[in-house]
């Protein structure tokens, strides 16, 4: 059962066949090899794909100057004909967004996808925060487990198909250890890659665990980094009040569940660990700031995407 007081996120439409989506390179440059093949992917799943003209820009670590970076979401966000975002690729700067969006145009669109990850975690909680929408986090089309030869990770896909379109239900995704308090718990996800996540922590953008079930993943972290990061955000109070923690991938991050059950077991609540959403081969996608119900003894989440127009 929802927690009482947490607030409900509004839900965007899912995808049809021939919907179009925009392409935006908010944080680091696009590959554009990489690009084409992923673009190539989603086209074929009968996607109408657009490319605003500044998506291959780079300015040294980012996909251009700020401001273009930020005209370009934007624009997609704004425009009627537009049934997704979708965030090419992640790396770093989409923080460095968020104090030049217009905010009250943004909140005069109707409700669409937000497709990323990693990076993409501060557009995440930006939007969550100033639109109190939901959005997927999930893999990108210019990304390795996407857009590689000799072609996408075909569970990633499988999973990406049934999370974006309106006529299929994403399964169960199963981690494979539980390191919290055992039960099932029910309630919105949130959360992301803990670094952003962490430089978060401090700002209007910051984290609320309250009531909510926390997504945590990373990638090119040691344990000790981890947990300065689990500890600043424990200290922070962004993670108060929450009602279960779901571990994704750690990718080169050495072996950090000692140290994520250290510092969540005694919270109290159930943690289930080793599930396939971050970094890592194969990437699920995970709605956040909608419900999801975590199982201690299937040791999987459930998406709940409820639509806007039926009753939950």
């Amino acid at each position: 059962m929802r927690a009482a007081g947490t607030p409900v996120a509004r839900l965007p439409r899912r995808l049809r066949r021939g919907d179009a989506v925009v392409l935006v390179a908010p944080s680091g440059p696009v590959d554009p090899g990489r690009l084409a093949r992923g673009t190539r992917v989603l086209t074929e799943l009968g996607l109408e794909v657009r490319t605003p003209p500044h998506l291959l820009d780079r300015q040294g670590y980012l996909a251009g100057p700020d401001a273009t970076r930020a005209a370009d979401l934007q624009d997609a966000w704004c425009d009627p004909g537009v049934a997704a975002v979708i965030c090419a690729r992640g790396g770093y700067g989409a923080t460095r967004l968020l104090d030049l969006l217009d905010w009250d145009a943004m909140g005069e669109a109707e409700p669409k996808i937000l497709l990323g990850s990693s990076d993409i975690t501060a557009l995440h909680r930006a939007f969550a925060r100033r639109l109190g929408i939901s959005t997927l986090f999930g893999p990108m089309p210019a990304s390795a487990t996407m857009a590689d030869e000799p072609g996408p990770e075909p569970v990633t896909l499988t999973h990406l198909k049934s999370t974006l379109f309106e006529d299929a239900t994403p399964g169960p995704v199963t981690g494979t250890a539980s390191i919290g308090a055992e039960g099932r718990v029910a309630g919105p996800v949130t959360g992301g890659n803990l670094t952003l996540l962490a430089a978060l922590a401090g700002t209007p953008y910051a984290m609320s665990a309250q009531g909510r079930i926390v997504l945590l993943e990373d990638v090119d972290e040691e344990p000790y980094r981890i947990d300065r990061m689990l500890t600043q955000l424990l200290q922070a109070g962004c993670l108060d009040g929450a009602l279960g923690f779901v571990l994704g991938s750690w990718v080169d991050c050495g072996d950090p569940l000692p140290v994520l059950a250290e510092r969540l077991a005694p919270l109290g609540v159930p943690v289930i660990a080793g599930l396939p959403v971050g970094h890592g081969s194969p990437q699920f996608g995970v709605w956040l700031e909608t419900d999801g119900v975590i199982d201690t003894k299937s040791c999987s989440l459930t998406g709940m995407f409820r639509y806007p127009d039926r009753a939950p």
